[in-house]
């Protein structure tokens, strides 16, 4: 008896033990499941809601004491009106600024709305590409689209931005600046620009329109040289891009100019798809985020282009431009002509918030298929040519696009 009592305590103690390793090993089981499926479900688009139970070093209960105190102090001194939500949108505004990044941003529910029309290719707006001048640590025009209320107004690239309807905007962001060009169609904006070799402000008055922007123009030019101008990388650019070069192949065309001066980027997948129909089967580019997780860009080489390519580029080039024309230097599938470019070589990815808000962090940098990140430094042309904005404006004659046009010639001659 006493035997089999010591058996069953012994059978008893082993089933339990086994009992709390299955029921561990089931609980590490679901939670691997459930990383994975949160990590799925950012990639997909998903919002976040909540922290997950992250516990960060930020809000304490000293900080949520001094947020009351400052929001006391204002309800008893301050002068003018206000209202809760603002001071909570400054708040949240206020955490992404602190990191210090141009690109990081938060969204509020109608700004998301704005930002998401823009990346379609229709907004309100003038029709002008916004840049930052890293010389003058200021905003400046970095070019225009073609027939847009500012080509019209006279805008031209290389302005610098003093002023929108009156207010100082010489020390904000690119961000704060388009929001404050933007604006409904039919309404007036008043910008005051710094133009080389004007001792006076130019002064505008620009009517906002529905801008549906057509990102690709395309023509033939003398001697069969297709040309194709990309304005900036939207959801629609790929099919337009493809349309383009459908047209200049069945017009006979010998050779490509693929022109991205003054083109500030835009959807990293945009840009890929079009490296799919230039570059061999390879690395487009690659992407590593702050955990060292690398994530491939690649080509099959289905669709190379077989005709002779020359990248047409400036210093207001930047980010999916620089991924296009880094991709296709590096694969020795272009000449590239023009002067250094703007040297982005970081990836933002907005996050949507449950609440209908977002944020756009900095998640990754990119590196061209050499392995080069080209932040900070940009991709030297092959041919290094200089803008002449007299001549442009003057005589209406494109000094860089002459040059490409000459290395198209001397590609041909290579090649026989």
């Amino acid at each position: 008896m006493e035997e089999n009592n010591n058996n069953k305590k012994s059978g008893f103690m082993t089933g339990l033990i086994l009992g709390f390793v299955l029921a561990a090993g089931v609980v590490v089981i679901l939670l691997i499941l459930w990383r994975g499926a949160y990590k799925r479900l950012l990639s997909n688009g998903a919002t976040v809601n909540g922290s997950y139970g992250f516990t960060g070093e930020l809000v304490n209960d000293k900080m949520v004491s001094k947020l009351r105190t400052l929001e006391y102090l204002v309800d008893k001194y301050y002068l003018n009106e206000y209202t809760v939500e603002d001071m909570r949108e400054g708040v949240y505004e206020g955490l992404i600024d602190s990191l210090g990044d141009r690109y990081g941003e938060y969204y509020t529910k109608e700004e998301l709305k704005e930002a998401k029309e823009k990346s379609s290719g229709t907004f309100g707006g003038i029709g002008a590409y916004i840049g930052y001048d890293q010389n003058n640590n200021c905003c400046v025009i970095a070019g225009t689209f073609t027939d847009s209320p500012a080509e019209k107004a006279g805008l031209r690239e290389g302005d610098l931005i003093y002023m929108v309807d009156g207010e100082d905007v010489s020390a904000m962001d690119t961000n704060e600046v388009v929001s404050r060009v933007r604006g409904p169609e039919g309404s007036t904006v008043h910008m005051s620009l710094v133009r080389q070799g004007s001792d006076d402000l130019i002064e505008v008055d620009i009517v906002r329109e529905q801008i549906e922007s057509d990102t690709v123009y395309s023509e033939m030019l003398e001697d069969n040289i297709g040309y194709i101008q990309i304005e900036e990388f939207d959801t629609v650019t790929f099919e337009q891009f493809v349309d383009a070069l459908a047209v200049l192949k069945g017009q006979g065309a010998k050779g490509i100019i693929i022109d991205v001066r003054s083109n500030p980027g835009g959807n990293l997948d945009t840009a890929c798809d079009i490296a799919r129909y230039i570059i061999p089967e390879g690395i487009i580019c690659y992407t590593v985020d702050k955990y060292d997780n690398r994530i491939d860009y690649t080509s099959d080489g289905e669709h190379e282009l077989e005709l002779p390519l020359v990248m047409l580029v400036n210093g207001y080039s930047a980010s999916a431009s620089e991924i296009l024309t880094g991709a296709a230097k590096d694969h020795g599938k272009a000449r590239v002509v023009g002067s250094t470019t703007y040297g982005k070589g970081i990836v933002q990815t907005i996050v949507p918030i449950d609440d209908g808000s977002a944020v756009k962090l900095t998640t990754c940098a990119y590196y061209t298929p050499s392995g080069v990140c080209i932040h900070g430094t940009g991709i030297e042309p092959d041919v290094a040519v200089d803008f002449n904005s007299d001549e442009y404006y003057n005589e209406g004659k494109d000094n860089q696009l002459d040059a490409a046009v000459e290395e198209m010639h001397k590609l041909w001659e290579e090649t026989k």
